[in-house]
């Protein structure tokens, strides 16, 4: 194909710069952030080769690599020049999406874009349908004065598995007393995902019509079941002049535990490993209240797995990879899972949709494979809580 023009690409970067200054110039090669990519876990790649190619305008958009950062955040955290690789990434994505460049493994992001574009979710479900998940349950449309509006996120609404975490929380929520509402067909997709693919048009598209729902409902707070939702309400819909109060299931369930609106009338006598979403920790900080939660399960035995808190494993679906083709042999939650049933647990538990969505592929891999860990459980923090309450 063509080189890309070196004064657009420039003029890309200088917007780049505008949002907060130049993320990747400082980058001085030194190599930290290879060593903790987790792709090298997996096969050979190099994100200091993308920092170079946004620097210098090195245009090899055609190429896979530019779309494999998972946006974990493991790198920049650590960097000691506090380059931002994730922006770096994101500036050739947006160039090859301008240019309509999609290499096979992430051609599905063509179909994700129409789908948000159309129906509000990057699923090809029905707009209509959204609300279908709460069908049967005491769940009311949110009005001005509620408490809380619960937000569930595109994957909770329409997925088969993940539906089954926005029931559990609904079940919860209304056990607890909480006064809580949904939006149902007038909610979109929060937009993180795409954003990350590099269409900042229609990111900005899907915000400012759900920030206009919220503010034609009264909505002040904000409960949801993804760590995307999270970081996306929490910071990025600042963007637009709106502060929301946003909280995360994980701390919700924390809160009303503390407060006596939640109590358990059983035990859990399973060993529990919990993974670290990462944009519930490390982009966000939140380690300890879903932890603290586990713990307070009555004979439930919370282990911990290598790779945890700040240095999580990330599952591989963050950065619009959940909607990319990943190889066999090249998931990160296979090796989580090893990881998992290395330390003994019998049950994984983790409080994000893409993260079970990758953990149950693997666990299905892995029963395929007669993997002698293959009874391992996969669950949201919800659905055990809902079991015991």
């Amino acid at each position: 194909m063509e080189a890309v023009n070196v004064a657009e690409f420039k003029e890309i970067v200088e917007l780049i710069k505008e949002k907060g200054g130049d993320p990747f110039k400082l980058c001085y090669q030194c190599g930290k952030c290879d060593t903790l990519c987790p792709w090298n876990g997996v096969t050979t790649f190099s994100i200091r080769r993308i920092i170079r190619q946004a620097t210098f305008g090195l245009t090899e958009i055609e190429n896979e690599d530019i779309w494999r950062c998972t946006t974990c955040g493991r790198c920049p955290q650590q960097c000691p020049r506090g380059v931002n690789q994730i922006e770096a990434g994101i500036v050739l994505r947006k160039i090859a999406t301008e240019y309509g460049v999609f290499p096979t493994p992430v051609q599905g992001i063509r179909t994700v874009r129409g789908s948000l574009v159309a129906e509000g979710n990057p699923l090809k479900e029905k707009r209509e349908e959204r609300a279908d998940w709460a069908k049967g349950l005491s769940v009311n449309t949110f009005t001005e004065g509620m408490e809380i509006l619960y937000f569930p996120g595109c994957y909770p609404c329409y997925d088969p598995r993940m539906q089954k975490v926005a029931k559990a929380t609904a079940n919860i929520l209304s056990t607890a007393g909480v006064d809580y509402g949904i939006l149902g067909t007038k909610e979109n997709c929060c937009g993180e995902s795409i954003r990350k693919t590099g269409d900042e048009e229609l990111f900005r598209r899907l915000a400012r019509e759900n920030i206009k729902t919220f503010i034609d409902n009264g909505v002040k707070k904000i409960l949801v079941s993804s760590p995307h939702c999270y970081h996306t309400f929490k910071n990025e819909y600042p963007e637009f002049m709106v502060n929301f109060e946003v909280v995360h299931i994980s701390q919700f369930l924390f809160e009303l535990i503390n407060e006596g609106r939640l109590s358990f009338t059983k035990e859990y006598k399973k060993k529990v490993t919990y993974h670290d979403p990462c944009y519930l920790g490390r982009h966000n900080g939140i380690y300890d209240e879903p932890r603290e939660v586990l713990k307070k399960i009555p004979g439930l035995e919370l282990i911990e797995m290598p790779e945890a808190r700040e240095d999580g494993l990330c599952c591989g679906g963050g950065g619009g990879r959940i909607w990319m083709e990943t190889p066999k042999g090249e998931r990160f939650s296979d090796l989580r899972l090893e990881q998992a049933i290395g330390v003994g647990a019998e049950v994984l538990v983790t409080c994000c949709p893409y993260c079970i969505t990758n953990f149950e592929d693997s666990r299905k891999t892995l029963e395929d494979q007669g993997h002698s860990g293959g009874v391992l459980e996969v669950k949201d923090i919800t659905e055990i809580i809902q079991e015991l309450i």
